[in-house]
C-alpha cells in the first residue's frame, strides 16, 4: 500500500497498540486533535483517553511521567511536539532514563519511545527546525533512530516498541508528506543498528540519514550522470551505529562524503569521519568531506534554504572529493 511517512507511523502505532496493551501514547494535542502533524490521528477514537493521553504543555512532565510508567511495566510513546523543545526534558532522559538499567544492575529498564518531529526547511522558526541528534547520540544508554522513508519509519518504530531501553525517534518533518512508497500493511520490523545500502558504487561512499538521504539521492543521480559511481548509505540507526557497513564501503571506494543538516562543529559527521580516519586511513584516496548545516542558529524562513545542504552543495562535495 502506498503511504506517506505520516501514514506509515500512524499505521504502526495502530498495529502496535492492538498487539500490546501496555503501549500508550502521550503528549501535547496527540489525542482529540490527532497531533499537530496528524501522526496520531484516530488513535484516541480507537483506544480511548486512558491510552491516548493529552498532556499539559510540559516536556519535562511528559517525559518524566513516561519514564515512571516505563519502569513499572508500561510502554509509553511520548511525543515532543517539536524536537527543539526536548531539552526541557533532557535531565530526565540523560540522568535517569539512559542510566537506570546500569544504576539498578538490570533490575529496572526503561522501555519508552520519545517521538519528535525534527529538522527543518519547512518555513518554521528555529526551535521548530533544529537538528540536534548529536547530544543524544553522545549519551550511553539511549537508542537514537532516524528514518528516511515511510517503509523504514514503520519498521524502525515497530522495533523501537519492543526495545528494552529508551529510544529517541527523530522524524524528519520535511519528509512527512514528501513522497509515498509501498509499505506492507502487515507488521514488520527493521533491525536497530543496521544501515541500509541504497545503491552500490565504486568511486565514493555517501553517508546520510533523515531528510538528507532524500536530498542526497538527487545529488547522487546527478553524479552518476556525470560518470561518478556512488555507494549511498542511509544510516537509519544513529546509536547504535552500523560503522562496519561504512568501513566496508570505504575500503572499496576509498572516498567518503557525509551529509547532515546539523551544524558542522561536533555534528555526527565528525565522529564518522574520525572513525574512518582511525580505521581506514591507508585506504583513503581523499580526505573525508562533510556537507552540513552552517555553524549558526537556524535562520528565519526567508533565508533558511541557504542553511541546509541542497543538491548543489552535495554534488559539489562529491565532485571535490572524487577529483582530489
Amino acid at each position: 500500500m502506498k503511504m506517506h511517512m505520516v501514514q506509515a507511523i500512524n499505521n504502526c502505532l495502530f498495529q502496535e497498540m492492538e498487539r500490546d496493551e501496555s503501549i500508550l501514547v502521550m503528549g501535547e494535542d496527540v489525542g482529540v486533535d490527532g497531533g499537530v502533524f496528524r501522526v496520531t490521528d484516530g488513535l484516541y477514537d480507537k483506544f480511548g483517553r486512558e491510552r491516548v493521553i493529552d498532556t499539559p504543555l510540559s516536556e519535562a512532565g511528559i517525559v518524566g511521567t513516561a519514564l515512571g510508567m516505563a519502569t513499572l511495566g508500561l510502554r509509553p510513546v511520548a511525543e515532543i511536539q517539536f524536537q527543539g523543545f526536548v531539552f526541557n526534558a533532557y535531565h530526565h532522559l540523560v540522568q535517569h532514563a539512559a542510566r537506570l538499567r546500569n544504576r539498578t544492575r538490570g533490575k529496572f529498564t526503561v522501555p519508552m519511545v520519545v517521538r519528535m518531529p525534527y529538522s527543518g526547511n519547512v518555513n518554521a522558526l528555529e526551535h521548530h527546525s533544529e537538528s540536534m541528534e548529536s547530544p543524544f547520540i553522545h549519551i550511553p544508554g539511549l537508542i537514537v533512530l532516524c528514518p528516511a522513508s515511510p517503509y523504514d519509519a514503520k519498521g524502525l518504530l515497530a522495533s523501537a516498541l519492543k526495545a528494552k531501553d529508551p529510544v529517541m525517534f527523530f522524524e524528519p518533518k520535511r519528509l512527512y508528506r514528501a513522497f509515498k512508497e509501498d509499505v506492507p500493511e502487515e507488521r514488520y520490523e527493521i533491525p536497530i543498528g543496521k544501515a541500509s545500502v541504497l545503491r552500490e558504487g565504486s568511486d565514493l561512499t555517501l553517508v546520510s540519514w533523515g531528510a538528507m538521504t532524500y536530498v542526497s539521492s538527487k545529488a547522487v543521480e546527478k553524479a552518476e550522470e556525470n560518470g561518478i559511481s556512488v555507494e549511498q548509505i542511509d544510516l537509519r540507526s544513529l546509536s547504535p551505529c552500523d560503522y562496519e557497513t561504512i568501513h566496508e564501503s570505504v575500503k572499496k571506494t576509498g572516498r567518503c562524503v557525509v551529509v547532515h543538516e546539523a551544524v558542522k562543529t561536533l555534528g555526527f559527521g565528525a565522529e564518522i569521519s574520525a572513525r574512518i580516519m582511525e580505521k581506514d586511513l591507508l585506504r583513503l584516496e581523499a580526505p573525508v568531506k562533510r556537507v552540513t548545516g552552517w555553524d549558526i542558529t537556524i535562520p528565519y524562513p526567508k533565508t533558511e534554504e541557504y542553511f541546509f545542504p541542497d543538491e548543489k552543495r552535495i554534488l559539489e562535495g562529491i565532485e571535490e572529493t572524487v577529483n582530489f
